[in-house]
């Protein structure tokens, strides 16, 4: 298997069809996890250059808004087949720049994918609704219209899936897109617009602006660019929604989390730990439905503490593209030494550390970014430990009485993203699924990501906004309703009439 992207020394821009090297001047570097080094640069977009991807998106935007959604879904499904065709590729690509493991971006690809495959039955999902004779020779209906130029601005932790939540959505629907993604990975981006381009999407469709918050001030600021999607941290999720709104646009701002499972003392303890071990330590923790906090309830602590103990030991910590690593790095140095810094205050804090994952080093790979699995038990929610999010393969046990203490615990949180529940009581996890207040909920699933036709979203301060993304929830998102009533009268005017059409 070959990266297709391995000989780029600079990544650039995407824009109107065209790759674009760029011409700001500033350079970021991007690394290679799994060794430290640097393994190319990305260019940081000008203003300037933001403007030439949203002019071309608004140039190419009516004669794609009018294209039938059947050539448009017909586009998509060109692209779906390359996009399956490079999986290892893309996967490849996500594992050098991110450090996630092989099989792991593997799956987010395989997501993305579905994604695209929701997108091209969108036909179906923006038909109207109509009504015959809803007054005296009036027919009202409905229909579904794209709104212009959107934009997406999205993470380094699934640079791939996390844009595939918003651009097929959105062009599906008959609108253009500019992607401002991370500049940690910023080359699957490329390689994406590259695919579309061969699948046949007309030039200025689709649009990739790399860069920083020069870029992301410039997109927020546009006339030009109508809806706005991100996924982020919450600070900077309020900011995007706060500043789009009062630029009079639409907007979904996904922010952070702190996601809780709850293990009753009726689980199977087995499935439990591999539950907790694969959601707290896979992608090293870099995933907004990682398991952060284990909720563990009554006596159930006692009997799962030793065995999850063991397990954190025993995780396989390597260079991500190694078939037999269970975790890889971290992003970046910066990324590890903030994860590192988070496990010093737990201890000061007062929390047992069980497993301390600082200071990890793989042989051959000492410049590398890693850090270990981390393991905290009697934590209380008065910690930062606890309150904050920490991004990384930490894991925070918290111990209570019962399942209502726990639910109270959960409910208590600012964050309200993903949650989970181990139990073989059917009526405690219908009680659970029903008073948490939480936007996706698991029930003996660890991670439960909702599939392309559900939608994915938050509560609380985990979701700025009201929409949630992907699904019909996407599809309205990128869509403005348009409500229409129409009379043929008589030739002969019956005068002018006063009162607003009724019934009657």
């Amino acid at each position: 298997m070959t990266n297709p992207r391995a000989e780029l020394t600079t990544v650039g821009h995407h824009i109107n069809g065209q790759a674009v090297p760029g011409t700001g001047g500033r350079m970021q570097p991007v690394y290679h996890p799994a060794s430290g080094d640097v393994a190319r640069q990305v260019v940081m977009a000008t203003a300037d250059e933001v403007n030439a991807a949203v002019a071309a998106a608004r140039a190419a935007f009516p004669a794609w808004a009018e294209a039938a959604p059947l050539r448009r879904a017909r586009i998509l499904n060109a692209f779906l087949a390359l996009l399956n065709e490079h999986r290892d590729d893309l996967a490849a690509m996500i594992t050098a720049e991110h450090g996630k493991v092989f099989s792991d971006a593997q799956g987010e690809v395989t997501r993305g994918a579905e994604i695209v495959e929701f997108a091209c039955g969108i036909p179906q999902l923006l038909k109207g609704q109509y009504t015959d004779q809803v007054s005296t020779g009036i027919d009202n209906w409905t229909m579904r219209q794209p709104h212009g130029v959107c934009a997406g601005i999205t993470p380094f932790n699934f640079p791939v899936m996390v844009p595939m939540w918003m651009f097929p959505v959105a062009i599906a629907c008959g609108n253009t897109f500019v992607l401002k993604p991370s500049e940690r990975d910023p080359s699957p981006s490329l390689f994406i617009a590259q695919l579309l381009t061969q699948a046949g999407l007309p030039p200025g469709v689709f649009n990739v602006v790399q860069g920083d918050h020069v870029a992301v001030d410039a997109l927020l600021a546009h006339v030009d660019v109508k809806a706005v999607s991100f996924v982020g941290s919450t600070a900077v999720a309020r900011h995007i929604y706060e500043t789009v709104a009062q630029h009079g646009k639409r907007v979904q701002a996904l922010g952070g989390a702190k996601n809780h499972m709850v293990v009753l003392p009726d689980a199977d303890i087995q499935q439990a730990v591999d539950g907790l071990i694969g959601a707290a330590y896979g992608s090293a923790g870099e995933r907004c439905m990682s398991i952060s906090v284990a909720v563990l309830v009554g006596d159930v602590a006692d009997a799962i503490m030793p065995r999850l103990a063991e397990r954190v030991r025993q995780l396989v910590i390597r260079d991500g593209m190694d078939k037999a690593a269970e975790m890889g790095p971290i992003v970046t140095r910066e990324a590890r030494d903030r994860i590192e810094g988070f496990i010093e205050l737990g201890v000061a804090e007062g929390a047992e550390l069980i497993v301390d994952g600082r200071g990890f080093t793989v042989p051959g790979h000492e410049s590398g970014f890693f850090t270990g699995g981390t393991l905290f038990d009697r934590v209380t929610p008065v910690m930062r430990i606890y309150k904050e999010e920490i991004f990384g393969p930490v894991l925070s046990c918290v111990r209570v009485p019962d399942l209502g203490s726990a639910i109270e615990l959960v409910n208590g949180h600012e964050y309200g993203n993903g949650v989970a529940c181990y139990t073989r009581d059917g009526n405690a996890a219908r009680e659970f699924t029903r008073r948490v207040e939480v936007g996706m909920v698991g029930i003996n699933v660890p991670i439960p990501v909702p599939m392309a036709w559900h939608g994915f979203g938050g509560w609380k301060r985990s979701l700025f906004g009201d929409m949630h993304a992907y699904g019909e929830e996407g599809v309205r998102f990128y869509t403005r309703q348009k409500s229409v009533m129409q009379r043929w009268p008589e030739s002969v005017s019956k005068g002018p009439e006063f009162v607003i059409p009724t019934s009657k």
